[in-house]
């Protein structure tokens, strides 16, 4: 605390990121960063653009990335914002989108940085229970309200909605912007970005930081119609006019450029987390049918703080995340199929001597 400090940020409950220890030997599987490396193209990219050319400014409207995403749709330039990260991004909507004095709605489960833009920007929110299965109900989020922010899949429990669904949200308010967070898609989700040109209410948002193994470059972006990309373009100009630098930009457009690749890495890790679910059922878990690349899985004898702890002694990190619906559930990510192997091996140790 300090008197120097405004009202604002005395009431912030910041965002607390997943921890990035410094163990030897980690096996970390908390933070859902990908187990392999980026594109070669991306790489070469980087190295490339590391020249004289840093002392000038970058490109502050990344025409070139934003044509290569649009492409990748069908869809053009103006339809396509990028940002420093898809959390940047995000708070740039909420505070271009939500201020309508009606609150904001999302899941009681979902990734937790959305009530923190939602207290940096006063908003006021309503948070939708998911069921008893963890599911996202769409009915449950009719009537009034500022706006939806919908994370599909969700995080962090992996399950994802098809595009049936998302159009009944999209039509239960169509005087709101709808915001679909798709960070997880390419692992098995459908994505909305094929519903822009249909819903001028949509925004669809995504990351290089997971299935691009980006996310040490910090670059995000958003499909929508032009007069919301406008909209994100306007605050982004009024807060930081050059949020990509020539190296993001260069590396994530030769990422984009290398859809082999990508293919390649998502079947990987699309088939490590079916052997990893597997794994957790035959050790007597309760895992939940995951789109994403981690899964969500809770013991019924167990308790995760417990596991989560016995597991860091291996110096194996997932992710646990206190509160009453969240208590009894673990977040892993996939790894390398070592990785995962190690972890049930573990798993498997600890369950055995506590039995």
């Amino acid at each position: 605390m300090s008197r120097f400090w405004s009202p604002l940020v005395h009431r912030l409950t910041p965002y607390v990121p997943g921890e990035q220890p410094r163990i030897a030997n980690l096996i970390k599987l908390n933070t859902n960063e990908l187990p392999y490396g980026p594109s070669p193209r991306a790489l070469a990219a980087l190295r490339a653009a590391a020249d004289d050319t840093l002392r000038l400014y970058p490109d502050p409207e990344a025409l070139a990335l934003r044509t290569a995403l649009g492409q990748r749709v069908g869809l053009d330039a103006a339809h396509v914002f990028v940002g420093n990260g898809s959390d940047e991004v995000l708070a740039h909507a909420f505070q271009a989108f939500f201020s309508h004095g009606e609150p904001v709605l999302f899941a009681d489960v979902t990734y937790s940085f959305y009530k923190v833009y939602c207290g940096l920007y006063s908003l006021p929110y309503r948070l939708v229970p998911l069921d008893d299965g963890m599911r996202v109900q769409v009915e449950d989020y009719a009537g009034p309200c500022g706006g939806v922010v919908l994370a599909n899949p969700n995080a962090p429990t992996g399950m994802a909605l098809d595009l049936d669904t998302i159009r009944r949200l999209l039509e239960q308010h169509p005087d709101r912007v709808v915001l679909v967070d798709e960070a997880y898609v390419d692992f098995g989700a459908q994505s909305a970005a094929g519903l822009v040109r249909e819903y001028p209410n949509l925004l669809v948002v995504q990351t290089f930081s997971k299935s691009r193994a980006l996310a040490g470059l910090r670059v995000g972006f958003a499909y929508g119609q032009p007069e919301l990309i406008e909209g994100l373009t306007r605050i982004k100009d009024s807060f930081n006019s050059y949020p990509l630098d020539r190296l993001a930009q260069a590396g994530a457009l030769a990422s984009v450029e290398d859809e082999v690749w990508l293919a390649q890495c998502v079947e990987r890790v699309i088939d490590s987390r079916e052997r990893l679910s597997a794994g957790l059922v035959e050790h007597g878990f309760d895992v939940l049918p995951s789109c994403a690349n981690f899964v969500y899985t809770r013991h019924p004898n167990r308790e995760a703080a417990e596991l989560a702890a016995r597991l860091r002694e291996k110096a194996i990190i997932v992710r646990h995340l206190k509160g009453e619906r969240t208590e009894a559930w673990l977040r892993i990510t996939v790894g390398t199929d070592a990785q995962c192997q190690a972890l049930l091996d573990a798993l498997r140790e600890i369950l055995h001597r506590n039995s």
